[in-house]
């Protein structure tokens, strides 16, 4: 999950920045962690956070009873051994021998993990990111049919200034730990590598997930662990991933950025009028790579080719043939979200189009409102997760929960190299290293903030390395947080489910 307008876009649409810092091999792998709402004076009257709580729950899921056990914990973080932050995790574990254990990361940066937790894959789920939820309906924890606690452990983690989590050195150490972006994986890994050893797991078989900017850790946090902590992963999970910035670059030249976009508002298009089915997709998208791509190259010295684009584009998603035709047929996400849905007074999030909200400033020359999806999710997460963390599962605190922390992603580094570049080389490396890794990489196809096709593009460029269904794009109905809808949930567990039971 990213943030709306502090957002950091994906592929071409996201700006090509976000988090950094350098990536020092004689750095202490330990490294600090911390968002730092508070000064440091303030931060040392901070009570301590509880200890470790359990409580054991139960749930139905295909008609059989699953019991597990909740643990809410903490795990320093320490840099030269002084300790500079603490990250809070949520923990589901079910008894019996040679149980694998998914470790699970949400983005932003700035987002914790309870988008993953109680939204796709954890034991309980609570509504939200549907067209027509509000965020004062009742935040009402319910069994998960699409959790994947039947075949793994899950162990949910909030980066620092996220969740629970916090920082213990002042804003500018906070930033310098915590905010930039090799620091970030560096301190992810190492909180992974100590649940391991903490739990006694460090022989079982390990997964990671990542959704939004999550993503963009997935593969540099694998690769890390696997080349400088010494732990393997058997698989990774990337949910609409922040994969491959540069795709965007060069948007007046390269045909790329509207390759990316074509597809994402069509599907939208296709599932209004009730026709967006796989066979039409793959229409599409053949159209995207050949003929579209052609013709946007072409440019000026090929007078059809502007008309023809135009032509195609308009039938294909149902636009007004004149914006289309001003904007040439290269579909700007900002102006389309707006244009789709002006007459009724509303604007399309840009996370699933499909999902709007009154526009409440519809004269302006450009939007100046939350993203509608992000503006509603907040409070019904926020609310379910602490009522979940401090009742039932007995972990007390008065300390704030960040669902979504604004703070944080407007402190990220966004200069850094290492963040330009994306994560696509330790994605490679990482699966050119161990032969038996696999890696999904799924996506909602109404998604403009992470497009599909910018994944798409990237994994056919990826040498075959063997086998080459071990890296494999799977697409879903719906947008960034496809998930939410139950069609898609369980045919992401299906997916993730059949790559567990390969290993």
């Amino acid at each position: 999950m990213s943030l709306s307008r502090l957002r950091i876009r994906c592929a071409t649409l996201f700006a090509p920045a976000i988090l950094a810092a350098s990536f020092c091999a004689a750095q202490d792998p330990r490294p600090s962690t911390a968002p730092a709402a508070k000064e440091t004076s303030d931060k040392d009257k901070e009570p301590p956070l509880p200890a470790d709580a359990h409580v054991s729950q139960s749930m139905q899921l295909d008609g059989k009873t699953l019991s597990y056990t909740v643990t809410v914990g903490t795990l320093p973080v320490y840099h030269e051994d002084k300790k500079i932050g603490e990250v809070v995790y949520t923990a589901y574990t079910v008894e019996g021998k040679d149980r694998a254990v998914t470790f699970a990361l949400n983005g932003g940066p700035g987002a914790s993990s309870v988008y993953l937790n109680f939204g796709a894959i954890g034991p309980k789920h609570v509504k939200f990111g549907d067209q027509g939820d509000s965020p004062s309906d009742p935040a009402t924890l319910a069994d998960n049919p699409g959790t994947w606690l039947d075949f793994t452990d899950l162990v949910f983690v909030d980066p620092i200034g996220t969740g629970y989590s916090r920082s213990l050195v002042s804003s500018e150490e906070t930033k310098k730990q915590f905010y930039e972006t090799d620091n970030d994986i560096h301190y992810l890994s190492r909180v992974i590598y100590d649940w391991l050893v903490k739990n006694g797991r460090m022989t079982s078989r390990k997964y990671l997930a990542g959704e939004s900017y999550g993503g963009y850790r997935g593969p540099r946090v694998t690769h890390y662990l696997q080349s400088q902590l010494g732990v393997a992963m058997n698989g990774v999970v990337l949910v609409s991933p922040y994969l491959n910035p540069t795709l965007g670059d060069n948007q007046d030249v390269s045909p790329v950025p509207w390759m990316l976009t074509l597809p994402s508002i069509t599907a939208a298009h296709l599932e209004r009028i009730h026709k967006l089915t796989p066979e039409a997709m793959a229409q599409v998208i053949a159209y995207t790579r050949g003929e579209y791509a052609t013709d946007l190259m072409k440019g000026r010295s090929d007078p059809e080719a502007t008309s023809r684009l135009v032509k195609k584009v308009t039938e294909l998603t149902g636009l007004d043939e004149q914006f289309v035709q001003r904007s040439g047929g290269r579909l700007e996400t900002g102006a389309y979200l707006r244009e789709e849905f002006r007459e009724q007074g509303k604007i399309g999030s840009v996370y699933d189009s499909n999902v709007t909200s009154f526009d409440p400033f519809p004269f302006a020359p450009e939007q100046r409102s939350q993203d509608p999806l992000l503006e509603s999710i907040i409070a019904p997460t926020t609310t379910a997760m602490v009522n979940f963390v401090t009742q039932v599962v007995g972990w007390k605190t008065d300390a704030r929960y960040n669902a979504l922390s604004f703070e944080v992603n407007s402190d990220w580094d966004r200069d850094s190299e290492s963040l330009r570049s994306g994560a696509v080389s330790d994605l490679r490396q990482a699966v050119a290293a161990d032969p038996k890794l696999r890696v999904i990489i799924a996506h909602g196809w109404n998604d403009l903030s992470c497009p599909f096709m910018g994944s798409v593009l990237t994994v056919d460029q990826m040498p075959p390395m063997g086998d080459p269904t071990r890296v494999s794009v799977h697409e879903y109905f719906g947008g960034h947080m496809f998930y939410t809808r139950p069609d898609s949930q369980a045919a992401l567990r299906k997916d993730v489910r059949e790559m567990f039971a390969r290993h």
